[in-house]
């Protein structure tokens, strides 16, 4: 059976080789590819022939899934699965898997960065002293005390909370599915609209599906109170973020840090983030550590070895 990796995984090219050593020793053809590309006939090129495909999150879409005649097994290397094909994988009757879990605490980490970030004015003090300035106007607030809104209360989602409840905030969240561990620590479930009125900081932590595209809508982001932060490190197109800007420049709320947009970095010039208030912008960045990346590449390969054992894991329901 022929095996292609078609990206980088962030890791050495030793590691590559030593969890690809397992693979070879099956008598199975192993190929890795160490640059990206996002050219379709290319990856139709590295994808020939191939039974399993492995990728990141490099686009794989549907015309390539199409002409991957031999492909069965489509191995992710990222959570989201949002830059696949999937239609075409479902219509062709391939298996999709992801390596969820490998940023959980990479991207919470983050997200409480990016909040001390904000409420500490660090961008603004940075510049203060590269340009000769002072304290002045650089009063900052605390986590401690504050109520956040954590929307999706998933596996990232509880470990933000656990993060934020550490900290001395209180926690309240909505979700489809409430957790019955996030009750167990207290966390109060409430209506969107009103986590929205009520949080002094929002973060979003919910996957890019139908349901969830475009879920912080205009009317919500003007429900925030107007000294509230709002954190994006989840999906971009889960957000209104022309509403968000607007939101900024008006006023509206007071600062946003956000790490996902409606495209992959680099982000055209006019996109409205780029010209919006008290922002802090980062270029998908949440999930990327070194630690994260040695997790993710166990759990590919892993995922591979699991399928060629005939047990798939971590398979997605498209």
């Amino acid at each position: 059976m022929k095996i292609a990796l078609l990206e980088p995984l962030g890791v050495s090219r030793e590691l590559i080789d030593e969890l690809s050593a397992p693979i070879k020793n099956a008598g199975h053809e192993f190929v890795y590819y160490d640059t990206k590309t996002t050219d379709k006939e290319e990856l139709k090129k590295r994808s020939a022939g191939c039974e399993v495909v492995m990728i990141a999150n490099n686009p794989y879409p549907a015309e390539v899934v199409e002409a991957a005649d031999e492909l069965k097994f489509l191995n992710v290397a990222f959570t989201g699965i949002d830059h696949v094909g999937l239609d075409a994988c479902k219509k062709k009757g391939v298996t999709v898997c992801n390596a969820a879990n490998y940023s959980n605490q990479t991207v919470a980490e983050l997200v409480i960065g990016m909040t001390i970030g904000l409420l500490r004015k660090m961008p603004e003090g940075d510049a203060a002293v590269r340009n000769g300035g002072t304290s002045a106007g650089l009063r900052g607030k605390e986590i401690a005390g504050r109520t956040v809104g954590v929307i999706g209360t998933g596996r990232i989602g509880m470990i933000v909370a656990k993060l934020f409840l550490a900290f001395g905030a209180k926690v309240i969240s909505y979700d489809v599915y409430p957790n019955d561990n996030a009750k167990a620590l207290g966390i109060e479930y409430v209506a969107l609209d009103e986590l929205m009125a009520r949080s002094d900081i929002v973060t979003l932590h919910t996957p890019n599906n139908a349901s969830t595209r475009g879920l912080i809508s205009r009317e919500l982001i003007r429900r925030m109170q107007p000294h509230a932060i709002f954190i994006n490190c989840a999906r971009g197109p889960i957000v209104d973020n022309k509403a968000l800007a607007d939101a900024l420049n008006e006023g509206v709320l007071a600062g946003a840090a956000i790490d996902v947009y409606d495209m992959e970095p680099p982000i055209p010039s006019d996109y409205p983030l780029l010209h919006a208030k008290n922002i802090m912008l980062t270029p998908h960045v949440a999930f990327l550590s070194d630690e994260s990346m040695i997790r993710r590449a166990h759990i590919a390969f892993n995922n591979t070895m699991a399928y060629l054992n005939g047990k798939p894991e971590n398979v997605c329901q498209l």
